[in-house]
Formats: C-alpha cells, structure tokens, sequence
C-alpha cells in the first residue's frame, strides 16, 4: 500500500482519520467549544467544557510519551519551532472568541454542522476559508506580518512551557508534560459529574487520541520520507483556505494533511447525524441571522491567523505540546466569545 500511495496522499489518510474521528465526537457526544462556553455561562454545566479539559489532558499525556519514545518531533511543530507572540495571543484569540460567537461555531463546529446537512454552516466555511487567505497569504499579509511577524525560532530553546521549566530546574520535559498532562485530566475530572458520564469521558479521549494521531502519523512521514512534510495535527482556520484551493486547483497542488482533516471532519460528522437519525437540510431564513455568520466568519478567520490557530489548533494541538501560546490564546478566545455571547443576548433580536 506504502508503494501505491504518495506520501502527501499517505498525510492526508492520517488527517482524514483523525478528522473522522473529530467529527464523530461533533455529533455524537457533542463536542464543541462554544457549545461549552455557552453551558459555562449560561448553562450552568461545566460538563462540556471539563470534556474539552479531558481532551487536553490525554493528548498532552500521550504525545509526550510517544515524543519521549522519539515517535513524535514536538520541535519541529509551529507552535514550538515560530517565536511567540504574547499579543497577537491575545488580539487574535479575542478576536476569534468574538466572531466565533457571532457566527455561532468555530471553523471545527461549522464543518461538523455542515455535516448534519447545516446549509449556513457551509457559507461559514466558506467565509472562514478565504478571510484566512486574505490576512496569511493574500492582500492583508503585508500588514499582519509587519504588525505580527512569524519568525522562527533562533534558540536551542522553544517557547514551550515544559522545555522552559526543564530548562530552569534540570526536570526532564517528558516529566514535566507528563505531570501537567495529568494535572489537567484531574483537574477536569474534579467534580461536574463527567466521573458518573463514560459517554462524555469516551468522547473526550477520543478527541484526544485524535490529536495525537496527527502529530505520531506527520513525524513518521517527516523523519523517514523524502518530501520534507511539516510535523502537523489538527486546526482548522488555515487548513479551510487550503482544502478550498485544492478543490479548485487540486490537478496543480498536492493533496495535505489539512484537506484529509477538514474532510474527515465532514465525513465523520455526516456518519454521526446518520446514526442518530440528525441529517436535515437547513438554511437560513433571516438576513440579518445570516450578516451576523458571515462578519463573524470574517472576524474568526483573521483572528486565528494573527493567533496563529484556532480553538482546536491553539485548544487542543498546541496544548498537547505544551506551547506558551495555548493557555493565553485559549483563555484570549474565551474572552471573547463571552463578549459576543453577552452582546447577542442583550442587543441581538431576530427578525419578525
């Protein structure tokens, strides 16, 4: 099978597993982060967003056991390999929060919906998709770069918060990621009652095998191939501008690991609605309602490439290395979806 296929095609069976795998934690055990967010504050169940903390527990536990066992090149990451930017952190993540509550999902809930036969999520993606571009590749790039240059990392040491306490008290990384990794798992499994809820807890370390994988499957093809693939997992603001230039150029470019993963997600959430019996088509009958998704889209995709990730690129991949940016984009991103939640709730009517 190795013969038959092209690594870049072998990049994207790993995303497209690990996004099937998402997307069936989307639709049947409810996985999402605003959904969790909105729960928190309005709710009053922290259910969801303990499970999204199980989620960061388990991958940070596992991807820094398979780094230590060298399985996975944590280094070679984007988040532990480009110079951090605490306040591109913090505008980009704020900014995401914030269209992320306006548009009512997060590129990851948008495909996930889309999959359920959602026909607004699909003008999401859409938006998402190419307000990325325009900030990473396209007219905007000029100013984000001079305003928040991407720059690699010119010191044997990443801006990652397990190499930086190793580097400080002489702790192995491998501990100290395996130590904040149950940390987090304990932490989220304090109370809540996930403990009394196996489906939420089966969910929640599924997503974060997922992530995992994408990390264990891109270090095997970077460190043994010949086509100098980057060591990648899951995100999904970028990854959306490229799946839809693939689409439309995919005679010109190769296929990646991020069309495998958006497409996976897909996949994995058209199955999820099949089986609970979810699939429906849905549009948008209010021309206001469908304004507010695509500002917010726009505002999600620009945000996540100035914070370089999104909900679950900063949420749950770069969390499970650890990086400086994750903490202070996540919290950044919650902040701002608490503003725009609290705006739509007060000032936010829908059409007679």
């Amino acid at each position: 099978m190795l013969e038959l296929l092209t690594e870049h095609q072998l990049a994207a069976l790993i995303g497209l597993f690990g996004g099937i795998l998402l997307g069936l934690a989307a639709r049947l055990g409810r996985f999402c982060t605003l959904g969790a967010i909105e729960d928190v504050l309005y709710g009053g169940s922290s259910l969801r967003l303990r499970m999204w903390g199980v989620a960061i527990g388990v991958s940070v536990i596992s991807t820094f056991s398979l780094a230590a066992a060298g399985l996975v090149e944590m280094k070679a990451s984007l988040y532990l390999s480009t110079r951090w930017m605490p306040m591109a952190s913090i505008l980009g993540g704020l900014m995401f929060g914030y269209g992320m509550a306006l548009s009512g999902n997060c590129g990851y809930g948008a495909i996930a919906r889309l999959g359920g036969g959602d026909l607004r999520s699909f003008v999401i993606v859409l938006v998402m998709g190419i307000s990325t571009y325009v900030v990473l590749a396209g007219p905007l790039a000029p100013l984000r770069h001079w305003l928040f240059p991407q720059e690699d990392v010119t010191t044997e040491l990443p801006p990652g918060l397990a190499q930086m306490v190793a580097a400080g008290t002489g702790v192995p990384p491998t501990a100290i990621g395996l130590g904040a990794g149950a940390v987090i798992l304990l932490a989220s499994l304090w109370g809540g009652g996930i403990r009394r809820d196996p489906r939420a807890l089966m969910w929640a370390a599924i997503v974060g095998f997922a992530i995992t994988s994408g990390w264990l499957g891109s270090s095997f093809l970077a460190t043994t191939g010949f086509d100098a693939l980057p060591v990648v997992s899951h995100s999904f603001s970028a990854p959306l501008g490229e799946s839809i230039l693939w689409w439309m150029t995919g005679s010109l470019r190769p296929v990646s690991f991020a069309v495998g993963s958006v497409g996976g997600v897909w996949c994995g959430a058209f199955l999820g609605s099949l089986i609970k019996g979810h699939f429906r088509w849905e549009a948008c009958e209010d021309p206001r309602e469908l304004r507010r998704q695509i500002i917010g889209a726009a505002i999600m995709g620009a945000g996540a490439v100035i914070a370089m990730g999104c909900t679950v690129g900063q949420g749950l991949s770069a969390f499970s290395l650890l990086s400086l940016s994750a903490p202070v984009t996540t919290a950044a991103i919650f902040v701002g979806a608490a503003l725009g939640l609290r705006q739509l709730i007060v000032g936010f009517r829908p059409a007679a």
